[in-house]
């Protein structure tokens, strides 16, 4: 069990990484400033120190949060869950930790995961989701909240109990739309199968009504769900079948269509033991055009290596047939991989502005040993049509430099990038250095001032 602390929620950090530390990137190659926003403060026994990993960000107005792991224990979850919040459009961060999790903060769980991030614009409340391991409850989906900007949370609120496994959450923040202030919360149910469930709330998270099913087959994971102008929630997730697939609702998540198929998947497996799989990435712009992106290497004689590749869909219910997103060439070495994908909210369709983090290999064929591990950006200001050369953000990393788990060496599962309305993009990502000793040095870092868009 985790050593016993005192409660955290205030920002724990140095004054220096607090306000924000402009680093430089981790190697010559890198071509980014970065700004380190939190770091591991915690000291028990069961988890890999000083290690953050697995994040999520949402952008409203000058707000940014992002929330991550703290402290990754090798068997599953992590020591907290950590935040870091700018107010003023990513000039500057704040950090802090959720109470009330794990025993470190107050607690009942053993562990901690699977962080996500929203903001429910009629009733003014950040959320974050979490999924409790080791639990009285077994593994429930909790929800913390705050009511003052993303600068504090209290103690979670209970949304779902089960062995339950990669919940997102996301509020519908459009005012004319009839479910607005209704916020959605996916997960799937690992003893039945992966079987997905949706929740919702209309009270800012506070309570959280009955589970309902997508109609028919459902089994899956990884669902990211996004809100359409006019309340439809469309719900893009990973199949057991090698698919990505989609459901929707649209009646404010009473009940839920059946699925389709977005596309079937050809997926490389990174080399070097990296745990890494083609998890979507969903985001949508301001008519409501959805974007979904994953790994996938339908593009390469031989399947040696990955592209990010893109569909979209107007309605949820047709998608485009993936378009590889041309970072380099086909016949190249590299291993691209973990997309997150970013949309400017306030455009759209040819003009919609895209961003995109992803993780790569120079080389995919590596080892444990060898393996390079750098970020990427790569954006587009005209919906996907072309893309800009995409540009290192950070790297190389060394597969020794960050945690290792049952499932192998671990940056996240997946990762994100907000854009800001006219503005940056902004991905929080971990970023690691050396460990000193058997001490790792991988913490959460951000853009200085975001990435541009053009």
């Amino acid at each position: 069990m985790p050593l016993p602390r005192s409660i955290l929620t205030a920002t724990l950090l140095p004054a220096a990484v607090a306000g924000g530390l402009l680093v430089s990137a981790t190697s010559a190659a890198a071509n980014v400033a970065v700004t380190q926003v939190s770091a591991d403060p915690f000291t028990d026994a069961q988890a890999q120190h000083r290690t953050e990993v697995e994040p999520d960000t949402f952008a409203f107005g000058n707000t940014i949060v992002s929330a991550f792991q703290v402290g990754r224990v090798s068997g599953g979850g992590s020591s907290d869950i950590g935040f870091a919040t700018s107010t003023d459009g990513g000039a500057t961060w704040t950090s802090g930790f959720l109470p009330g999790t794990t025993g470190n903060t107050g607690g009942p769980c053993g562990q901690i995961s699977d962080a996500a991030v929203a903001f429910d614009a009629k009733h003014n409340v950040w959320l974050i989701s979490s999924l409790g391991v080791n639990c009285p409850a077994g593994e429930p989906v909790l929800t913390s909240r705050s009511t003052d900007g993303g600068k504090t949370f209290g103690n979670p609120v209970t949304t779902a109990t089960g062995s339950l496994d990669k919940n997102w959450i996301v509020c519908d923040n459009t005012a004319s739309s009839p479910f607005f202030g209704n916020c959605y919360t996916e997960y799937d149910i690992t003893s039945s199968g992966d079987s997905i469930r949706m929740k919702t709330s209309s009270d800012g998270g506070l309570t959280w009504g009955p589970a309902h099913a997508p109609a028919g087959a459902h089994t899956g994971l990884g669902g990211q769900p996004v809100v359409q102008p006019n309340g439809t929630v469309v719900v893009p997730y990973l199949s057991l079948n090698d698919q990505i697939r989609s459901f929707r609702s649209t009646n404010g998540g009473a009940s839920w269509n059946s699925t389709v198929a977005v596309a079937t998947i050809s997926h490389h497996d990174a080399a070097g033991g990296l745990r890494e799989e083609a998890l979507p990435s969903a985001e949508i712009d301001g008519t409501g055009t959805v974007y979904v992106a994953w790994s996938d290497c339908r593009f390469r004689s031989g399947c040696p290596s990955n592209d990010i590749v893109l569909s979209k869909s107007a309605t949820g219910t047709t998608w485009s047939a993936p378009a590889r997103i041309p970072i380099d060439a086909t016949t190249s070495t590299v291993d691209h991989f973990v997309p997150g994908i970013g949309v400017d909210p306030s455009t759209s369709g040819t003009s919609a502005r895209i961003g995109l983090t992803y993780y790569f290999y120079p080389n995919a064929n590596c080892t444990a040993a060898t393996c390079q591990l750098d970020v990427g950006f790569i954006a587009s200001t005209n919906g996907g049509t072309s893309w800009t050369t995409a540009t290192q953000v950070a790297g190389p990393m060394s597969l020794s430099w960050i945690p290792n788990t049952s499932q192998g060496r671990m940056f996240g599962d997946y990762i994100s990038t907000s854009v800001r309305a006219g503005g940056n993009a902004f991905p929080i990502i971990p970023i690691a250095s050396a460990p000193s000793g058997s001490t790792f040095t991988m913490g959460m870092f951000a853009p200085a001032g975001g990435l541009p868009l053009a």
